[in-house]
């Protein structure tokens, strides 16, 4: 008898963002499996409101890939990672982002080199799409390009993100009944892959493994990266390493950051605006350690 191949869930957590799910949805029917797996969908849609719902039984009733769709209700980022991995059937569990839309190949790529790096996951890079040009700032000051590694490099906690990323089911068992930890409004993904590892658990890169991320102009807004910057230094603060070498570093930053700031805006706005983003991630750092959070948002969305 032919043992069956194995079966990878692709979650997706969406939240008001029908018109990127649907070409994320697209691609994902398209996917290369190599005849090496199978593989269906899950969609956890954060939105009470079932935005996504319509999107994706539009989907299903013409693709090929088995799709499943699941509300929950409470907007928190890891209540519905944990609605989509409740859901999830097979070995294997893939994340990607409702914004985002992989290559041809991005599944096979993750899972052969998982086999190849004897790895319990494996994560891939998420480069930035705009579908606009944006300003010339903002290319310059590479806010939305994010640090990629060699194939093979072996990634540490504060490196894990759940935006490209094949994981071994046996992770979520080793985690308990909410692997994502509802405390996180964000940065639940860094808390996951730290305590993993912190397990025995190694996670390696495949630069290979593309996906790319559509930045809209909502996202170039002075306003969004601050506000973005508060929730993820307020957040950051529950991490278990966080401990006083942070509190000092934030201390020395924030009144660093603030003597430069005139001085910055002489370098470029994009220079400027790098500071800015540092300078409010320490200040949501600071704030969170007297129990003041001013983003009170579940998601920064605008």
């Amino acid at each position: 008898m032919t043992a069956s191949p194995p079966h990878i869930t692709v979650c997706i957590c969406s939240y008001k963002r029908p018109h990127f799910l649907k070409p994320l949805l697209t691609a994902l029917a398209e996917q290369d499996t190599g005849n090496l797996f199978t593989y269906s969908i899950v969609v956890a849609d954060n939105d009470s409101l079932r935005s996504a719902e319509s999107v994706v039984n539009e989907f299903a009733a013409s693709a090929k890939v088995k799709v499943a769709y699941c509300v929950e209700p409470q907007q928190n980022i890891a209540l519905a990672r944990n609605a989509a991995v409740l859901r999830a059937s097979g070995d294997l569990i893939a994340f990607i982002d409702d914004d985002e839309v992989p290559i041809k190949k991005w599944l096979l790529t993750l899972f052969e080199a998982r086999d190849r790096y004897g790895a319990h996951g494996v994560l891939g890079p998420v480069r930035p799409f705009f579908n606009e040009r944006p300003p010339d700032w903002i290319v310059k000051g590479k806010f939305y390009d994010r640090t990629s590694y060699p194939t093979g490099f072996v990634i540490d906690g504060e490196k894990g993100r759940t935006g490209n990323v094949l994981l071994n089911c046996e992770l979520f068992a080793a985690a308990g009944a909410q692997p994502f930890r509802p405390q996180f409004r964000t940065g639940e993904d860094q808390d996951f892959f730290t305590r993993m590892i912190e397990l025995g658990y190694k996670f390696v890169w495949c630069n290979e493994a593309e996906a790319f991320e559509v930045v809209p102009p909502v996202r170039w807004k002075r306003a969004f990266m601050i506000r973005r910057a508060l929730l993820r230094g307020s957040m950051s603060v529950l991490r278990p390493n966080f401990g006083a070498k942070e509190i000092a570093k934030s201390l020395i930053a924030v009144p660093t950051y603030t003597l430069i700031l005139p001085f910055a805006i002489f370098m470029g706005q994009h220079r400027f605006m790098d500071i800015v983003i540092r300078l409010f991630d320490h200040i949501g750092k600071l704030l969170a350690l007297h129990n003041f959070h001013p983003v009170q948002e579940p998601y920064v969305t605008n």
